[in-house]
């Protein structure tokens, strides 16, 4: 099928003439949303990890690389790859302790990308710096975790910075041409329109983003969003509601935008709403949104104000 937007995988196949598969590890890193320095609970959608995730904690960085490489190996045949530093915010420690860590990656020659996920409020030049000294070798990317730029969507989910914390950060990377952005936006938060929503996509379109992850709000057990779900219910979206709206949403994007993810899941156990972001279905409801491009004929960036 003929995909209207700008995938992750084929845009990596473009830069190295082969797939590339993501590794994901856990660092040990903690969030300045949950050990007392912005807030203490962290934000309303965090999950601490399931017991795979806590004993896949337990493990050295390297040997997280190690696995991971190996399973994808076995699996996939694959040869070369992206280390991820996924978990809570990859760039909250001291600049000599983040410079071990991401190191960690030299250990390893099929090792082609680094990946670094974080907050807007958790950067500053120095750490800047020491990312882009990667990016001779690398391919790099910094995941900054926006999730909305109106303020009240950001209150509701005690996300603990602005947007204005954004920004600084965006133009902080921004001078270093060689590092890629890929900003992280939750669609179907109870705050907002519609036309808010779109608004959102208005304004990474003006950005110029290198990329983005887009996911639906979902509940997970063990969040304090569960709690108030429970407590008091709210509309998430419905499937059909949602692959509209990420239609509409992309259609606003640069067409340079990489479109790194299209929406968000939950294991079975784990997930209290909505049903379809079950992790089973992931396939199927990436599939039915690639279908409805095609139906629409729609593709992105054929409403961009800003290309």
């Amino acid at each position: 099928m003929d995909v209207k937007f700008k995938t992750f995988s084929v845009y990596l196949k473009k830069v190295f003439k082969e797939k590339v598969y993501r590794v994901t590890v856990d660092a040990g890193f903690t969030c300045p949303n949950r050990d007392g320095t912005v807030g203490s609970e962290g934000c309303i959608y965090c999950y601490e990890g399931s017991e795979y995730n806590r004993e896949k904690r337990k493990k050295s960085v390297r040997e997280q690389i190690e696995e991971g490489i190996e399973k994808a190996k076995k699996r996939y045949k694959a040869e070369k790859f992206l280390v991820y530093y996924q978990a809570y915010t990859n760039t909250y420690a001291s600049v000599e302790r983040l410079k071990r860590v991401y190191d960690e990656i030299k250990n390893f020659p099929d090792v082609v990308g680094l990946i670094i996920g974080t907050r807007p409020d958790a950067v500053s030049e120095e750490i800047i710096r020491l990312i882009n000294s990667y990016a001779d070798r690398y391919l790099v990317w910094i995941e900054y975790g926006l999730e909305s730029p109106h303020f009240k969507s950001l209150q509701w989910m005690k996300r603990g910075h602005g947007f204005s914390d954004f920004l600084h950060a965006f133009n902080l990377t921004k001078n270093y041409s060689s590092i890629n952005i890929c900003v992280h936006t939750i669609l179907g938060l109870p705050t907002e329109t519609k036309e808010e929503m779109f608004e959102t996509a208005d304004i990474l379109a003006a950005m110029g983003v290198d990329g983005v992850k887009i996911h639906p709000l979902h509940v997970i057990k063990g969040t304090l969003l569960e709690e108030l779900y429970l407590n008091y219910p709210f509309p998430l979206f419905k499937e059909e509601e949602y692959i509209d709206t990420i239609v509409d949403f992309i259609e606003r994007l640069h067409p340079d935008t990489v479109i790194q993810r299209v929406t968000g899941e939950a294991p079975e156990e784990l997930l209290i709403a909505p049903v379809w972001c079950n992790q089973k279905d992931k396939n199927r409801l990436i599939n039915r949104i690639r279908e409805r491009f095609v139906e629409r004929g729609a593709f992105q960036g054929r409403l961009c104000k800003f290309c």
